[in-house]
């Protein structure tokens, strides 16, 4: 019996789904947008609320228990400057889940993950310049 058992498992090893979610919320805070399936953007925004929160608190303890959950020092820095400083007077609700259709290829209903008043700037900034052949002719 799973009694009182919270969140989903998603077909995964705790380990893969430790993660999956490690992973997750360092994309959702460089893009501050990112687009999932509903099941995995459930289980997403509890994670990187309860992230968000530790920031706010700020401290050096804090920092520490950000770092054991998200491991990138690029987004741990982004999160206790700007994102900690934006949500300074919000008390909870940092992100919406938006319904966005099912995907083609099995169905899967499929949802976009971002947070409330989000960077528009920042989706899509690790995209590197589009090349083409005169580029490569150049560096030959």
């Amino acid at each position: 019996m799973r009694h009182r058992v919270g969140g989903r498992k998603l077909q995964r090893t705790s380990a893969h789904r430790i993660a999956l979610f490690r992973n997750m919320s360092a994309a959702l805070i460089k893009h501050e947008q990112i687009t999932t399936t509903v099941a995995k953007a459930k289980e997403l925004r509890p994670y990187v609320e309860k992230l968000i929160t530790l920031a706010k608190k700020g401290g050096l303890s804090n920092r520490r228990l950000a770092h054991a959950r998200l491991l990138d020092d690029a987004q741990l820095t982004k999160l206790f400057d700007v994102l900690a400083s934006r949500y300074a007077d919000r008390n909870g609700g940092y992100t919406r889940i938006i319904k966005a259709g099912i995907r083609a290829s099995d169905a899967s209903p499929m949802a976009i993950i971002e947070f409330v008043d989000r960077d528009v700037s920042a989706k899509g900034q690790d995209s590197g310049p589009v090349l083409n052949d005169e580029d490569f002719d150049e560096a030959a």
